[in-house]
């Protein structure tokens, strides 16, 4: 099995925090999803593995209109380029605002069966400061919406450590999480990303990062409280209820091939990994000449192995090292274990039948841990 991503960059205006590739040229849209549909054909023979997830992230793809997103999944079923199972699961991001009732009765007409909302915080102030276009009371009139169009599988997403936040008001956040009854949370830790307006703003002094300490507490009480209301605790940033795990971002953590379609998306076959070029009109002119604009590494054995270390160690079930050892030989189990031990003697990591995993208090401290345990 595979995984297929589709890269949808358009946003009406941009988070200042925000990372990834977006744009906010909407006039470009018609002409974007024409690339994208020729840059299935000209990835035709990429991979040949069924596609058992695929996942619409952006950028924000609820900006695309309703004939917009007809035509993008005419392409995915009706030209046969890949072969996608009957069963998977099929993810879309969207903003609150732009759940209307006419957006969600769309979703509901497409093969779309889960949603990942990105909502960051209930707190008004907060979202106006990062530049969110939608409210607190937004949120819930989402939701509503989409289940009354029987879209039953929905994940929202959440931020905390923003500046001057205190620990009240991040438990008043997963409060209105918890509230919500969604199937899945995501929650991260907020982040100053070199060349976003966050890092500017922290660089000059207008804002300060959130003590580590408070971090830490809010991630433990976010854990603490998921588990309490019975969402598993299943990877570092990640919750859900039995049965309603991201079977997709499961799949990038297992090491399963995947293909990225779009400007900046990015594709792994195992072997290799290959990025499109982060530029829209540059994309749009080069898959119309019929050339991918993308880069390419080959992928040696150590940083197959990092790779490994990286995603695997960010699960609940961590590191198979019987798994580990069949894959790349001795050698790297016993490098694993060695550079591993003083994570296990300090309580950071557990070792127990044949599996290598983060602990409770491992979990905050990953980053370092991770960085112990690869090969440089």
């Amino acid at each position: 099995m595979a995984g297929l991503y589709i890269h949808i960059p358009f946003c009406s205006s941009r988070c200042i925090y925000c990372g990834f590739y977006s744009t906010t040229l909407l006039s470009l849209r018609g002409e974007y999803i024409n690339a994208i549909c020729k840059e299935f054909d000209l990835r035709r023979d990429y991979i040949h593995e069924q596609i058992d997830t695929i996942y619409i992230g952006g950028g924000t793809p609820s900006q695309l209109k309703e004939e917009e997103l007809h035509r993008l999944f005419d392409t995915i079923y009706n030209n046969k380029v890949y072969d996608i199972s009957p069963n998977a699961e099929i993810t879309m991001e969207c903003n609150p605002d732009d759940i209307t009732t006419d957006m969600a009765d769309t979703i509901s007409q497409l093969p779309i069966n889960r949603i990942s909302m990105g909502v960051q915080t209930f707190n008004n102030s907060r979202l106006k400061f990062i530049r969110r276009r939608h409210t607190a009371e937004q949120i819930g009139n989402a939701i509503s919406m989409l289940r009354h169009a029987d879209i039953s599988n929905i994940s929202i997403d959440l931020m905390f450590g923003f500046p001057d936040e205190t620990i009240n008001e991040w438990n008043d956040d997963v409060s209105h999480a918890l509230a919500l009854d969604v199937q899945h949370i995501s929650a991260y830790s907020l982040t100053y990303e070199e060349g976003t307006s966050l890092h500017n703003m922290l660089a000059k002094g207008i804002v300060s990062e959130t003590d580590e300490e408070l971090s830490r507490t809010m991630y433990y009480n976010l854990s603490e409280r998921l588990i309490a209301a019975g969402y598993e605790h299943y990877e570092i940033s990640n919750f859900a209820l039995p049965g309603f795990r991201s079977r997709h971002n499961g799949n990038y953590w297992k090491g399963i091939p995947y293909i990225g379609i779009g400007a900046a998306a990015h594709s792994f076959d195992t072997v290799s990994r290959q990025w499109n070029i982060a530029d829209i009109r540059k994309y749009i002119e080069s898959i119309n000449n019929g050339i991918i604009p993308m880069e390419s590494e080959e992928l040696d054995t150590d940083t197959c192995y990092n790779d490994t270390v990286m995603t695997a160690l960010r699960t609940c079930e961590g590191i198979d090292l019987q798994k580990l050892e069949m894959t790349f030989g001795k050698p790297y189990t016993d490098y694993l274990l060695t550079n591993g031990e003083k994570h296990i003697s300090s309580g950071n990591l557990c070792l127990s039948q044949s599996h290598l995993s983060l602990t409770r208090n491992g979990l905050f401290v990953s980053d370092g841990i991770m960085s112990d345990l690869m090969k440089v």
